[in-house]
């Protein structure tokens, strides 16, 4: 019969207990720190050195360690246990609290029906019934009677404060919005939190509740820190403080974001933040925007910054029973949507977006310190560095990206060049700046640069997984980078001998700073051998470091931007190492339109989506299927003497639009579309559908102008398609509906457009001509109606990213089919360019 590890505690296999002596106990204790699991060599090794354990036989002291390794595990799986239940008690506590709110919401829904059912036979409305309201914001409405100042005296504000408390605690605990949950998020033990969205309500709002091993006072000491947790918060100036009678504070606070992408301007708010403690001791942090129809302090707009507002949102503490806390977290926000192109718009209309990049993150935050707290006997990583020093650098590299991507002129960047080029060139020599990269290190090495140059631009991906290609840029970089750049790129940094701690990173090494089921992020050092030479002989290769930050490549999580920034540092690696971020943000954008195509029988778009076999090659791609899209930003930079800035300029501009060809074929190659596309381009070349419009298209053009529009190697069908696909120019056709949609497009045209085949119906003739364009349209119309066909002079379109695009010349003609009927409208756009 089997021994428990109590009944094998100090005993023998023959029955006989040994008694240790409170001396040897201590001994074996001391022994068993230094090796919980010695051998056999090693036990009569502890015996001759240790002589108060003279008189105990060796496989006395196997079992003793037996059993203290067996105690051992006891004990943490005990500790792992009461964890586990502290996490389910206040898991359900939560889920009673969210049960007693839909319970109320359902209350609430049930007395507005029967109001309703009501009001056609009694005209009197009855009272508003608040019993549905939060149990929390009871004794919050003393005020709503009274007629207080609503100004800016301290009378007023606490007025604005009072009111941003009720409606604040109304939807975390209450029913004053409809939350759903968050797709793809379950709550459970080993979850983040229980995390819902909005659903129907004035803006967008998210709503995270979670259990964090932290005190509430440290919980709202560290919320309140938004540039530590929020990476996109550039800066959070507290313009008063105000005191009030019931021991709350009452701050203005003035905030600014940056944009994630250079296709939109940055954010900023105006806001009062009230921090209080409830009756029941909760702890409570709220905020809400100030407007002029509050007639409280108001804040001058800022140039080139978009006026955001927030609706009352913040954090409920509550303190947990063992310890801990309860937070209730809301964010509601209107981001003021219209200011950004149509195609972007789903970034700030999503409560998805909101949830993911704001909520969530300071729960992973709090969850993060908590943990660090905990763990202080694994605080120190195998470089040396504990879990705030990474974070700190993990910081200074995303932030050091959001600068390069928003390139603030109050932080010293102009834009240099032609604004409108499809890469951006940006200054910066301003004194700040250059601090932070030229650093004197301690080997005596003095700055080399004076100038920061970077290269940035962004662009549209459709149907492309951003983990998926974030993850094929990391471990493929051979791909799109180019050594010599990198080479350059390292230039920045001043390099001296390499330290003997250089010797251990052994190529690459990856370090985690976070990790949940629903996020991941780590920093690594990358190690490219060879490729840099050093300072003082120009022909010896040296070795060049990068540390890289990489997040959002889990492709279970939903919403989550993807992020691969890199900064070379000097091979010492110091805490203080200058950082000149690049790299690559990737940002999932909602589905498009679903895709349907019942009426189009002869269309490309859909022609080359089909497998040889006739059917659809994915069932992705179906027509029922939404389409994903992303938008990615890229951003290079460069330290520079200032003599170099022109020829520096033209060389990272090639090398940024050679990045993005790059990346378009990475993404395209990595998108379901494209694979079944390539399945029905093989053999043979398209469908017989697809080879049907292209000869159609060529015959029409040849009938109508009288040349030839492809240069044919041979006669059949499948060259004409081949052919007409690479042409140089954009060939684009469009359907003969009043308002005319695109339905198909050679690669030339997709990159004009900045589309795919997929997308590309999405797209109508009118929205890709300015003012001009159209009129110039609409007066040559009528003449490809009748004529057949027309020709255009040069001018201006834009691309479904409303980027300018420039062409010489423009041919529009009817396509006609084997019965001579139209068919669909053909262009042409001839040397073409972005602007």
């Amino acid at each position: 019969m089997a021994m428990s590890c109590k009944d094998k505690l100090g005993c023998l296999d023959n029955g006989k207990y040994v008694r240790y002596t409170p001396e040897q106990v201590e001994a074996l204790e001391r022994l068993y720190h230094e090796c919980p699991k010695p051998s056999s060599i090693r036990r009569q090794q502890l015996i001759r050195e240790c002589p108060i354990l003279s008189n105990i036989e060796p496989k006395q002291i196997k079992v003793w360690f037996q059993n203290r390794r067996c105690r051992e595990k006891q004990r943490k799986e005990a500790s792992r246990l009461q964890a586990v239940n502290r996490k389910l008690t206040a898991m359900n506590k939560l889920l009673m609290e969210e049960n007693d709110r839909l319970q109320k919401q359902v209350s609430q829904l049930v007395h507005e029906n029967s109001y309703f059912r009501q009001h056609t036979h009694n005209p009197s409305l009855p009272a508003k019934d608040t019993s549905c309201e939060s149990v929390v914001t009871s004794g919050q409405h003393q005020l709503a009677g009274q007629n207080p100042p609503r100004d800016a005296s301290p009378a007023g504000l606490l007025s604005i404060a009072e009111e941003t408390l009720a409606e604040f605690l109304s939807k975390a605990t209450g029913t004053a919005v409809e939350w759903v949950q968050m797709p793809g998020m379950k709550p459970g033990p080993d979850s983040i939190g229980i995390i819902a969205i909005s659903h129907g309500c004035t803006g967008v709002a998210a709503r995270a509740c979670g259990l964090v091993g932290l005190e509430p006072t440290r919980v709202a000491e560290i919320v309140k820190d938004r540039p530590s947790w929020f990476r996109e918060c550039r800066a959070v100036d507290v313009m008063n403080v105000l005191p009030t009678a019931n021991g709350g504070t009452i701050e203005l606070l003035y905030v600014q974001l940056y944009a994630p992408t250079t296709l939109a301007p940055p954010r900023d708010f105006w806001l009062l933040r009230y921090t209080s403690v409830l009756e029941d001791g909760s702890l409570v942090v709220c905020e809400r925007s100030l407007k002029s129809t509050q007639n409280g302090p108001s804040m001058p707009l800022v140039q080139n910054f978009v006026r955001a507002e927030m609706l009352p949102s913040g954090y409920l503490i509550r303190p947990c029973d063992g310890g801990g806390s309860i937070i209730h977290i809301v964010d509601h926000m209107d981001l003021e949507a219209c200011s950004v192109p149509e195609v972007l718009r789903p970034l700030y209309e999503s409560p998805k977006v909101l949830a993911q990049k704001t909520t969530m993150a300071a729960l992973r935050q709090l969850k993060q310190i908590a943990q660090e707290v905990t763990q202080t006997n694994s605080s120190v990583n195998g470089w040396g560095r504990r879990p705030a020093a990474l974070r700190a650098l993990s910081q200074r590299l995303s932030r050091g990206f959001n600068e390069a991507v928003n390139g603030f002129t109050d932080e010293g960047w102009s834009v240099i060049g032609d604004s409108m080029d499809d890469v951006t060139i940006t200054v910066n020599s301003s004194p700040d700046k250059l601090m932070g990269l030229n650093l004197t290190f301690s080997n005596g090495f003095a700055p080399v640069s004076s100038v920061v140059l970077c290269a940035k631009a962004s662009m549209l991906l459709q149907n492309v997984p951003p983990a998926i290609l974030l993850r094929f840029l990391r471990e493929h970089r051979s791909e799109w980078a180019d050594n010599n750049i990198d080479a350059y790129l390292a230039a920045a940094v001043k390099v001296g001998p390499c330290s003997a701690r250089v010797g251990g990173f052994g190529g690459q090494v990856i370090l985690p700073l976070a990790h949940t089921i629903e996020h991941e992020e780590f920093m690594e050092v990358i190690k490219l051998e060879g490729l840099g030479h050093s300072p003082e002989d120009a022909i010896v290769p040296r070795d060049i470091f990068l540390l890289q930050l990489c997040s959002g490549m889990d492709e279970s999580a939903v919403g989550t931007c993807a992020e691969l920034i890199f900064a070379p540092i000097d091979a010492s690696f110091a805490d203080d190492a200058p950082l000149l971020p690049s790299g690559f943000r990737i940002i999932p954008l909602d589905s498009a339109k679903e895709v349907s195509s019942p009426n189009r029988t002869l269309d490309l778009a859909s022609a080359l989506e089909i497998g040889s076999a006739g059917t659809k090659a994915s069932t992705d791609q179906s027509g029922n299927s939404t389409c994903a899209r992303s938008v990615m930003t890229i951003a290079f930079e460069f330290g520079i003497e200032s003599h170099m800035q022109e020829h520096v300029a033209s060389m990272a501009r090639q090398y940024v639009r050679g990045i993005i060809s790059s990346v378009q074929r990475v993404a395209l190659a990595l998108s379901p579309s494209h694979i079944s596309s390539q399945v029905g381009l093989r053999t043979p070349l398209g469908t017989p559908e697809a080879q049907t419009l292209a000869r159609w298209i060529c015959q029409s053009y040849r009938g109508y102008m009288g040349v030839e529009l492809l240069k044919l190697n041979s006669e059949g069908n499948e060259s004409v398609l081949k052919n007409l696909w690479h042409h140089t120019d954009a060939i684009i056709c469009c359907s003969m509906k009043a308002l005319p949609v695109f339905t198909f497009a050679n690669q030339a045209g997709l990159d004009m457009l900045e589309t795919t085949l997929v997308a590309l119906q999405d797209i109508s003739l009118e929205k890709i001509f300015d003012d001009n364009g159209r009129k110039t349209l609409c007066s040559e119309f009528p003449q490809i109606m009748q004529q057949g066909f027309a020709c255009l002079q040069g001018g201006i379109c834009l691309s479904s990213m409303g980027r300018p695009v420039s062409y010489e010349r423009a041919v529009a003609w009817k396509v006609l089919n084997e019965e001579e009927t139209a068919h669909c409208i053909c262009f042409v756009f001839i040397n073409w360019s972005f602007v």
